[in-house]
């Protein structure tokens, strides 16, 4: 009786300790996951940025060169 007792108790721990496993994985593929839609979001803003910033760039090269060449005119 008293090894019944101990193989139920036993089963139920592994089980219950299964079943926590089964939960932690599933938590911690749903934050990969997160954090991987969050590396994308921000990679897509930063690249906008760059290309904000290279427009920019840009511009003013093209100003600075009509500025100078209206001068030396």
């Amino acid at each position: 009786m008293k090894n019944l007792l101990v193989i139920l108790m036993l089963a139920g721990m592994v089980t219950s300790t299964f079943s926590c496993r089964e939960s932690t994985q599933q938590k911690t593929q749903e934050a990969v996951k997160a954090i991987g839609e969050d590396i994308e979001d921000n990679t897509k803003k930063a690249a906008k940025k760059v290309e904000e910033g290279a427009k920019k760039v840009k511009e003013e090269i093209n100003e600075e060169v009509n500025n100078t060449d209206d001068v030396n005119n």
